[in-house]
C-alpha cells in the first residue's frame, strides 16, 4: 500500500516538473493560432459545402433522366 502511495506522489511531482519545462506562448501568438485555427475551420466547411452541393446537383441530373 505504501509503493502505491509513493508511486502515486512520484507521479504528480514528475507531472509538476514536466508543466514547468512547458513554453507557453504569449498572448500575441495565441491570438495568431486562434485565428489561423478559426480561419481553416471557416474555409473547410465552406468547401465541404459547396462539394456536398455539387455532388447533390449531380445526383439530381444523373437520377432524372
Amino acid at each position: 500500500m505504501a509503493g502505491i502511495v509513493k508511486g502515486t506522489g512520484k507521479f504528480f511531482r514528475d507531472i509538476v516538473a514536466e508543466i514547468k519545462k512547458v513554453t507557453w506562448p504569449t498572448r500575441k501568438e495565441l491570438f495568431k493560432y486562434t485565428v489561423t485555427v478559426v480561419v481553416t475551420v471557416i474555409f473547410l466547411a465552406v468547401f465541404f459545402v459547396l462539394i456536398d452541393l455539387g455532388v447533390t446537383q449531380l445526383l439530381h441530373l444523373i437520377t432524372k433522366q
